[in-house]
């Protein structure tokens, strides 16, 4: 990378900072997405800037598709097909975007980000990002789409487990971390897989392990994950 990659990967960083203290996160993970596409390899902090930049702006759809989904079926009910259009009309445009921002952050863990770390802590970020974009996708799609994007994130889950079950502790938070996500996954997605949630599934193996399975449970029944209508996981 030249000395003026280096300045203008550097000023990229530095404004994915500042709009994230500005919490302008669209514009933050756009300067992130520029700054990881430079030969560089991402640092923790950048990683973790990344991370937050993308969640957020995801997030911030997920909590407004979910608002106006039931804003939609609640019109629905009451049979007022002028207003449950509207709703449905505005969904999918809410949709539209929070797809967009899924393939941008999954094309690039899948083409820069998974290739280049040469950390176990780094692929065990990125896979568990991958699964969870996966995931978010699969949420708001049905059918073969679905069906699809569950696959996919069954995928990523696994990979990253595999990583983090031969180079990090079991107490690593990277391992911890896809664990709980993977077991919410599991959770989500057991109708379409075909297995029960703890149950071990596919092929009879247990992809988190007992420990972290059982931490996972309890943090479902303690309302860790879907304690409010907008929470992300």
């Amino acid at each position: 990378m030249t000395e003026m990659d280096g300045v203008i990967r550097e000023h990229e960083v530095y404004f994915a900072t500042l709009a994230e203290q500005a919490e302008r996160y669209d514009e933050m993970a756009e300067h992130m997405k520029s700054a990881a596409l430079f030969e560089q390899e991402l640092d923790a902090e950048e990683r973790n800037l990344l991370a937050v930049a993308f969640k957020q702006a995801v997030g911030q759809r997920r909590c407004a598709w979910r608002i106006v989904c039931a804003a939609e079926q609640e019109e629905q009910a009451k049979g007022n097909h002028m207003t449950t259009a509207s709703a449905r009309g505005y969904r999918k445009k809410i949709e539209a975007e929070l797809t967009s921002l899924c393939q941008t952050i999954l094309a690039l863990l899948t083409d820069k980000l998974i290739p280049g770390a040469t950390t176990a802590e780094a692929k065990v970020s990125y896979y568990k990002a991958q699964g969870d974009y996966y995931r978010y996708m699969a949420e708001i799609s049905d059918d073969m789409d679905r069906t699809r994007s569950t696959t996919a994130a069954k995928a990523a889950y696994e990979d990253g487990t595999k990583v983090a079950e031969t180079s990090l502790k079991v107490t690593s938070p990277f391992r911890l971390g896809l664990a709980l996500n993977h077991a919410v996954f599991y959770y989500e997605a057991r109708e379409h897989l075909g297995a029960a949630p703890w149950s071990g599934t596919a092929h009879g193996m247990d992809p988190i392990g007992p420990k972290t399975r059982r931490l996972a449970r309890d943090a479902l029944m303690a309302g860790a994950f879907k304690s409010t209508l907008c929470a992300s996981s």
